[in-house]
């Protein structure tokens, strides 16, 4: 489906702006040149992809070889209830299911 230029417009009405050194422009500048890509476009693409980068590292649990067997162990085998646990699920059964 085609995106006329108005919508994309649309799209694109938030606007980010920083200033930066000139060697950090260049480089910059130079990169977007070896993919043949607009400033603007290898930009958003970089920023995109280190932003999504980021939100997954912090949203991503990483568990050790032995912190993963003892949480499947604990799903394969779980524990007794405790008595406080007990006390909880029959108070919250007393109060919510009827």
């Amino acid at each position: 489906m085609a995106m006329t230029a108005k919508t994309d417009r649309r799209l694109r009405e938030e606007r980010l702006g920083f200033r930066v050194d000139e060697p950090t422009k260049a480089l910059i500048e130079r990169a977007a040149q070896l993919e043949r890509r607009k400033l603007t476009d290898f930009c958003m693409t970089a920023l995109t992809d280190a932003a999504r980068r980021t939100i997954a590292e912090h949203e991503t649990l990483v568990l050790s070889d032995r912190d993963r067997a003892v949480f499947f162990d604990v799903l394969v085998n779980p524990p007794a209830p405790s008595e406080r646990l007990q006390r909880a699920r029959a108070e919250h059964k007393r109060r919510v299911v009827r």
